[in-house]
């Protein structure tokens, strides 16, 4: 299986949905995702994701 890079496009799977977001930072078991933006709060919509659990879209 590869790994993301940053600036990659993965999709997963968040409670029941399936998900698109971009890479921001890889750690050694996940990498961290930006998946779309808040309007209640005004901030990004970020999450870890495990490497197991995600499918590259592109690069």
């Amino acid at each position: 299986m590869a790994t993301a890079k940053i600036g990659d496009v993965i999709s997963f799977k968040r409670d029941g949905k399936e998900l698109e977001g971009e890479v921001s930072a890889i750690r050694e078991n996940s990498v961290m995702v930006n998946y779309g933006f808040s309007k209640d709060k005004g901030e990004p919509l970020i999450t870890v994701v495990n490497h197991k659990n995600y499918k590259i879209k592109k690069s």
